[in-house]
Formats: structure tokens, C-alpha cells, sequence
């Protein structure tokens, strides 16, 4: 029997969520309509436990 402890860095998930960091000063800088103000990264992989959710 193999203990699975689950990984404390992403607490079992087996994808992280991209973290957004918002800021209202941001919409003047594009002059588009459809500007966001917030800055998203990608949903990774839990890169401790290798997308698993669990370390063995």
C-alpha cells in the first residue's frame, strides 16, 4: 500500500489557478474598448507534485 500525502501547495488540485492581479490605473494605457484592467497568468500544472494532486 502506497501512502498518498496530499500536496500542500496546490491542496490536492491538480491544476493551479492563474493568479490575476488587477489595477483600475491600467485602462489608460490601451485605447481600445474592450480593455481590461486585470492581468491573468495561465492555470499550470501543480509543478510540486507534477499535476498529480497528491505526493507519493
Amino acid at each position: 500500500m502506497t501512502d498518498k500525502k496530499v500536496c500542500p501547495l496546490c491542496k490536492g488540485s491538480k491544476i493551479m489557478a492563474g493568479s490575476c492581479e488587477c489595477n483600475a490605473e491600467w485602462r489608460g494605457v490601451d485605447k481600445d474598448e474592450g480593455v481590461d484592467d486585470c492581468i491573468c497568468e495561465p492555470d499550470t500544472k501543480c509543478p510540486e507534485c507534477n499535476g498529480k494532486g497528491y505526493i507519493e
